[in-house]
């Protein structure tokens, strides 16, 4: 992060939205905007957000598999392959 680059008070958004959002986009480093000199939100590029939402839920999906294993509720894979070949005859 370039801190003259990229840490914007909220009056340069207000005022140079447009350029603002250019730099983003150009760029794909966020943008933290200050107000009162404390931060209070960050611009991101849409790509730059999907990715990280996207990275977001599969850490989500991880950590929810992680907390299924501890918990004992897994299945064996023979067992699970099992029930899909089952399943995938009745299906003929």
């Amino acid at each position: 992060m370039k801190l003259t680059e990229d840490i914007k008070p909220v009056t340069y958004m207000k005022t140079r939205a447009a350029e603002l959002l250019r730099e983003v986009k150009r760029s794909r480093r966020p943008v933290v905007i200050t107000q009162n000199g404390e931060a209070q939100a960050v611009v991101l590029d849409v790509a730059t957000y999907e990715a990280l939402r996207d990275a977001s839920l599969l850490l989500q999906l991880a950590s929810q598999g992680e907390a299924d294993v501890q918990a004992g509720r897994t299945t064996p894979q023979p067992e699970v392959f099992a029930r899909a070949r089952r399943r995938l005859a009745r299906e003929k």
